[in-house]
């Protein structure tokens, strides 16, 4: 028996690709990637996790690091419509199927993908399927069940691992084949997720905020500062963000925020606070400057229960701040539209 290593993201594309390959009697393996852009676990269901439970597969789990935050960085091919370098992740996903496909511990014979030619207009055309095999030392090795009768035989289906008239034809943006066949396969509607841009960098708010991160540590990097960390992407999911020189300011929008940003304190940063009423939580990061603080500070009050009352009577608002050596509170009038506007991310 031949064994192949799927990638399964736990979308519908997958598991379909899944259980056809199934269906030929090859034994699968998955391998589940987990981006730093993608929605963190804790705000999705692991649908992976359960395919891979209900199919009685193995999962393996693959983390990215600080090799895929360069493929961000500076993709070879570029860019689609945010900061989402389709291209170059599909070549890092499939270079490290390689990688788990050629262990000792799988050893598959052939990877396939969920792909469907033409679905997304970046990285499912032809070409850019063919570039991205090449790219990751996967020729010909690359099986894509839902449209293999549309692309070019490859070696599993040459060999006869796999039998070419049970996989599928598959093409375009349109749904209704996968949910078709998804209904065929008996899967309910509540195991596979609703199809949507599930890679934050296709959103402009918040490639924006990754565009920012980027070319300030590229300056940082100039004058021997730091790369982009994990507390960096995290800090990137949440609150409203704002650019002063070289500090960087987040201010919670909620009291979820509020929380996160207050559990990613780092030493160095400070916190702040409007005591007594309805305040967010900010986050002033790489700076300890006077004014830096001060607009920190501006800020929290304009977004706290107090800010409009303080804006409209002129009066000033007390910000409490502190770090992990001390606490310090500072009256400042709430920052105004124009501020706001200058500085936001």
């Amino acid at each position: 028996m031949k064994k192949a290593l799927g990638l399964l993201s736990g979308g519908l594309d997958s598991i379909l690709a899944t259980r056809l390959v199934l269906e030929q009697g090859v034994e699968v393996v998955a391998v589940n990637f987990i981006l730093p852009f993608t929605p963190a676990a804790e705000e999705k269901q692991d649908y992976a996790g359960a395919v891979a439970e209900r199919l009685g597969i193995p999962l393996v789990r693959v983390e990215a690091g600080e090799e895929y935050l360069e493929v961000v960085r500076s993709p070879k091919y570029g860019y689609g419509s945010g900061l989402n370098p389709c291209v170059d992740c599909r070549i890092f996903m499939l270079r490290e199927a390689k990688r788990v496909a050629e262990s000792e511990e799988v050893g598959a014979d052939f990877v396939f993908t969920g792909d469907v030619l033409g679905e997304r207009p970046m990285s499912q055309h032809r070409k850019a399927l063919e570039l991205e095999e090449k790219e990751a030392g996967l020729e010909g090795q690359v099986l894509r069940p839902l449209s293999a009768r549309l692309l070019p035989t490859t070696i599993p289906e040459r060999e006869g691992w796999v039998k070419r008239s049970g996989l599928l034809g598959i093409k375009g943006k349109s749904r209704k084949p996968q949910i078709a066949l998804a209904k065929r396969f008996g899967l309910r509607r509540d195991e596979y997720p609703t199809p949507a841009g599930g890679c934050l960098l296709t959103y402009k708010e918040f490639a924006a905020k990754a565009r920012d991160l980027f070319e300030h540590r590229e300056r940082e990097n100039g004058k021997g500062g730091g790369k982009v960390t994990r507390r960096d992407i995290l800090l990137l999911r949440v609150g409203r963000h704002f650019r002063f020189g070289s500090s960087k300011i987040i201010v919670g929008r909620n009291e979820e925020e509020n929380k996160v940003l207050a559990g990613l304190r780092s030493e160095g940063d400070f916190v702040f606070e409007v005591p007594g009423c309805g305040s967010p939580t900010t986050l002033l990061v790489g700076s300890e400057e006077e004014e830096a603080v001060e607009l920190a500070a501006r800020l929290t009050a304009r977004y706290s229960d107090a800010g409009a009352e303080a804006g409209a009577e002129g009066k000033g608002v007390l910000v409490e701040y502190r770090s992990e050596k001390e606490r310090r509170s500072i009256l400042v009038s709430p920052s105004d539209e124009t501020e706001v506007f200058c500085l936001r991310v």
